[in-house]
């Protein structure tokens, strides 16, 4: 590993891009009609060694906007109880939920010295369509994230591992999952943070990063 700075170590490394780690629970399956419920998000960082870690988490309960439609089906699948009094005294709205997030993420951007947010999330189209309806719901202004690129960490598992089920791949990573604690946007972020994490170092242990600049580099000087 070449001597640099963990943040220009991230910087190079997705070129400039900063991977943010997302999940949504949501009322259904069409980003522009039906309500998000949840929202999480874990950025990453590096240590001085290039591994790629967790760094934080933010993550809210939110009150669908007005209008929105919500299926049962999706309450039954994710167990969300919109009722609950504890959702209820702790539920903000999408903006309020927008904004408290893209504060740390474009933090975050300028102290890895990348340019901009990359969404990595499990079946990452999902959660992409859903952030980007919700930003243009809510006018939020300057988006910090790639409005279409993204790291699906569904495909990565079935290429790294075999595995495309969020739980199966974490497992075979060595991962501990917890099925109960599942379809909380907090955990299934938080899991797959570590699955990424764990897919972006195992590759660079057997030197594929550095082998691929190192082949880059002679390419251009040759």
């Amino acid at each position: 590993m070449t001597d640099a700075s963990p943040a220009a170590l991230m910087a190079r490394r997705f070129r400039g891009f900063l991977p943010v780690v997302m999940d949504l629970e949501t009322g259904g399956f069409n980003s522009k009609t039906d309500a998000i419920l949840e929202i999480a998000a874990t950025t990453l960082t590096m240590d001085d060694q290039g591994n790629l870690m967790p760094d934080e988490t933010w993550a809210f309960h939110i009150t669908p906007f007005e209008g929105a439609n919500i299926e049962q089906a999706a309450l039954d699948f994710t167990g969300i109880q919109l009722d609950s009094p504890f959702r209820k005294d702790i539920a903000v709205s999408e903006k309020e939920a927008l904004d408290a997030l893209v504060k740390p993420v474009r933090k975050a951007i300028k102290s890895h010295n990348c340019t901009r947010a990359i969404l990595v999330g499990h079946n990452a189209a999902f959660d992409h369509g859903f952030l980007n309806a919700a930003i243009e719901r809510q006018g939020l202004k300057r988006n910090p994230f790639h409005p279409f690129s993204s790291f699906d960490t569904a495909t990565l598992g079935g290429f790294v591992y075999g595995q495309t089920v969020l739980a199966r791949a974490c497992r075979a990573a060595g991962i501990p999952f917890d099925s109960q604690s599942a379809h909380s946007a907090r955990y299934d972020t938080e899991r797959t943070a570590d699955l990424f994490c764990a897919m972006v170092n195992r590759f660079k242990d057997l030197g594929g990063w550095e082998q691929a600049l190192t082949e880059q580099r002679m390419d251009d000087e040759g």
